[in-house]
């Protein structure tokens, strides 16, 4: 009987070591390349903003699922949103940065020095900071964003929903490039007569371990 509970402790334990072999996490960051569509209720009116460049950084886990080729990818990231605009001498930048927080499906095409990835899935970012900056005629200012319901004070609402998708190749040694595609979903504006949904390309560099 002792013989056969360490045997099955030794297999568990061998499983487990096992399983935690396979996943891999990382941490990568870049660019992001950020804008809004804007649509006002009761109208044909419609604009798609200028885009302006902010960052990203952040980690997340590759969990194998089914295959050694599909995988889940939670994420966590620190991710700048939001939009330009110039107009008649006006230039208005808003910079909303939020914690986003992306599952992923993946899949990998394994090649002879790594893998070229393919994944989407949803996304929930909660905002947390932020500056909106105006210049008009030489004159400057500058405003912190605030995140609620109010539509006298507030910028943005305090969530955002929506979709991501992601391309690129991670290589044996663990560095990976990344391009992805957030396609907001949720209307992020306090005034209920307008609309306003985030749209975001990033660039990034990562590496796994």
């Amino acid at each position: 009987m002792k013989k056969l509970i360490l045997s099955v402790l030794a297999a568990g334990s061998l499983f487990t070591a096992s399983a935690q072999s396979k996943t891999t996490f990382g941490i990568s960051g870049g660019l992001n390349f950020a804008k809004v569509d804007i649509s006002a209720f009761g109208s044909s009116l419609s604009l798609s903003t200028n885009s302006l460049t902010t960052f990203s950084i952040g980690a997340f886990a590759d969990i194998p699922v089914g295959s050694k080729n599909l995988s889940v990818q939670p994420g966590l990231y620190y991710t700048g949103k939001g939009f330009e605009l110039s107009e008649s001498g006006t230039t208005v930048k808003s910079k909303p940065f939020y914690l986003q927080v992306p599952v992923s499906l993946v899949y990998t095409v394994p090649f002879s020095g790594g893998g070229i990835f393919f994944g989407a899935g949803p996304y929930a970012a909660f905002g947390l900071n932020g500056k909106n900056e105006s210049n008009e005629s030489g004159v400057s200012i500058n405003e912190d964003i605030k995140f609620g319901d109010d539509t006298g004070t507030d910028t943005y609402k305090s969530t955002d929903f929506g979709a991501t998708g992601m391309a690129g190749i991670r290589l044996t040694n663990g560095l990976l490039f990344k391009v992805n595609y957030d396609l907001g979903l949720s209307n992020v504006s306090p005034d209920t007569d307008a609309k306003v949904k985030h749209r975001v390309v990033g660039l990034s560099v990562g590496f796994t371990f």
